[in-house]
């Protein structure tokens, strides 16, 4: 990651995210609302199942993310493995399973008089995405607002890319199929290859190539800077379009949002305080169990996004689930920073 940007800590863009998430709602849902046409005109763009005009936002929000990953850094799996053990299971063995045991029980007992049952379903989808995607970029900025090690930070996130490869597609299908949730497990793969091999593959080929001839200074000082807006601009244009197709269901259910918001913030700090005590726990140093902590409490809703709106539709109430995700994670993220920072007496100094 470029250390000069790292040095400033969260960008002007990332740290008011959430403000920017509701001024796109508002945007999406009066376009929804007064403009119809225009989500009727861009749901025309689709080849099996997946909106183009979309798919491009996405690759413009996920290639800047994979140019970051180094997968040079496995060669640093077995030092301190204890860290990234931490991070594989409470990520991969852990998250899906809690967060979909929480959604359902919110969305099926606690809040069964306020959503009907179909759409109860289609959340929980929504959430079991975001559950299965763990954080694979902007875990870098919580690592550096923790003092994380970046090294250490970057072996996780190139393990965890790698993990995603082949753990997402099962884990996703296991926990719909037992909640009666129909996926088609072509489109399914078909997305994982479209936001996740593809944007992975263009990022190494791109690092390698110019680092080849450039050299790294300039790979990382001056071409990853030229998309540094990049991904929050994909981001906040898809929310646009995805809330001009939602724009009428929220006006008739604005309260829905923050039900929706519920289980996803309980299940951040849990998935978060599993892994700080348990790294506590094995007594590791904190610039590894911040990180390890942050990866997995926070997600790689680009991926969740996308995916919902391959499965479901625009329009769907998983995508709209995936796009609360977007709307709570900064602010609770930062909340999770705070109290790492607090808290950093509790293990023993980095070697």
């Amino acid at each position: 990651m470029n250390e000069e940007k790292a040095k400033q800590g969260i960008g002007f863009f990332e740290k008011y995210l959430t403000v920017w998430v509701i001024l796109c709602m508002a945007a999406g849902v009066l376009i929804g609302v007064y403009l119809p046409r225009i989500p009727e005109l861009l749901s025309k763009f689709e080849y099996y199942n997946v909106s183009i005009p979309v798919a491009i936002l996405i690759w413009l929000m996920i290639y800047p993310m994979m140019l970051k990953v180094d997968f040079a850094s496995i060669k640093q799996v077995g030092k301190n493995p204890k860290g990234l053990i931490v991070t594989w299971v409470t990520n991969w063995l852990i998250k899906p399973f809690t967060m979909y045991g929480i959604a359902s029980f919110f969305f099926y007992v606690v809040f069964n008089k306020l959503i009907p049952p179909e759409l109860a379903k289609d959340y929980l989808a929504g959430v079991v995405l975001l559950g299965a995607a763990p954080c694979t970029a902007m875990v870098f900025v919580w690592s550096h607002l923790t003092k994380g090690n970046p090294a250490y930070t970057l072996v996780q996130v190139a393990t965890n890319d790698l993990i995603i490869l082949v753990g997402f597609v099962p884990i996703v299908a296991f926990l719909l199929g037992i909640s009666d949730i129909v996926i088609p497990w072509a489109t399914l793969f078909m997305s994982i290859v479209l936001f996740v091999v593809i944007p992975l593959t263009a990022g190494w080929l791109s690092r390698t190539t110019i680092v080849k001839n450039k050299g790294l200074n300039y790979f990382e000082n001056t071409f990853i800077p030229k998309f540094s807006n990049a991904t929050i601009t994909g981001l906040l244009l898809t929310l646009i379009i995805i809330f001009s197709f939602q724009g009428q269901k929220i006006v008739d259910n604005p309260l829905n949002i923050a039900l929706i918001a519920v289980p996803l913030i309980i299940q951040t700090f849990l998935i978060f305080f599993i892994a700080y005590f348990w790294a506590k726990l094995w007594k590791l140093p904190h610039d590894v169990a911040a990180p390890a902590g942050m990866i997995g409490a926070s997600n790689f809703f680009e991926l969740a996004v996308a995916v919902a709106i391959s499965l479901f539709k625009l329009d769907s109430g998983a995508t709209l689930a995936t796009v609360v995700g977007v709307l709570v994670e900064v602010p609770v993220m930062l909340t999770l920073v705070r109290i790492a920072n607090n808290t950093k007496g509790w293990f023993p100094a980095s070697k």
